[in-house]
């Protein structure tokens, strides 16, 4: 069975603690996107969820970077923590049709729930049928109550994916519910044995997806253990 290219990047790339390191010293912050996206295939955006973003701003960064790269754009606040998926289908109509203009570069759109939302069935799917598939939507619970088999039937049915993420407190299942994968590692750091077995884990997520996005927390080691990440599964192949 054929395996999904995997793309792995950090949770954004403008950040003036990568210079010196990841970026040249002097790079301007004009400049980070290009760089960036010459050396990473992907980047998962915050700035999208603080705010609903303006078209210019989206086909800017698109315009900027190789036709191979992908944004992965996490859907705004106020969607997910303030209507908490509610009555959001205005928001969220807008949310997709800016999203959209950023044509092959836009990856997933990510909809990360707040840790106080409980298991909600109906209110997903309900939510899931706003979407009717226009993106590639994953969902991050961050509540253990969604980690339920008729959670995971519900994204399978509406193509959707779970968005697989590794933190201090909770580890969502190392379940494939969509044609693409999303992955979060946002555990404050990664041995070699750590990375050894996200190495395992990406190897079956992969098989028979289409794609595989990677991201990793934007402390200043991000870059370099994205850049391991990828070495590793390289020599695994």
């Amino acid at each position: 069975m054929a395996k999904a290219d995997i793309l792995i990047g950090t949770s954004g790339f403008s950040y003036k603690e990568w210079l010196g390191g990841f970026y040249p010293q002097k790079l301007p912050a004009t400049r980070m996107l290009e760089y960036y996206s010459e050396r990473m295939p992907t980047v998962e955006i915050n700035y999208t969820f603080r705010a609903m973003p303006k078209t210019t701003m989206l086909e800017g960064w698109a315009s900027r970077t190789p036709a191979s790269f992908r944004f992965a754009l996490k859907a705004p606040q106020r969607i997910t923590h303030f209507a908490r998926l509610r009555d959001a289908k205005e928001t969220t109509d807008t949310f997709v049709e800016r999203a959209s203009v950023m044509g092959e570069r836009l990856g997933p759109v990510l909809f990360q729930l707040p840790p106080d939302f409980k298991l909600d069935l109906p209110l997903l799917r309900d939510f899931l049928a706003i979407l009717k598939g226009r993106i590639r939507a994953a969902f991050e619970f961050r509540n253990r109550s969604w980690f339920d088999d008729s959670v995971m039937t519900a994204l399978a049915d509406n193509g959707a994916a779970l968005c697989i993420a590794e933190t201090e407190k909770l580890a969502s299942p190392l379940e494939r519910t969509a044609p693409y994968v999303y992955v979060r590692l946002r555990m404050e750091t990664y041995d070699d044995a750590g990375l050894d077995e996200w190495v395992k884990n990406l190897d079956r997520l992969a098989s028979g997806a289409d794609e595989v996005f990677v991201y990793f927390k934007h402390e200043t080691s991000a870059p370099d253990l994205a850049a391991r990440l990828r070495a590793k599964l390289q020599r695994s192949a």
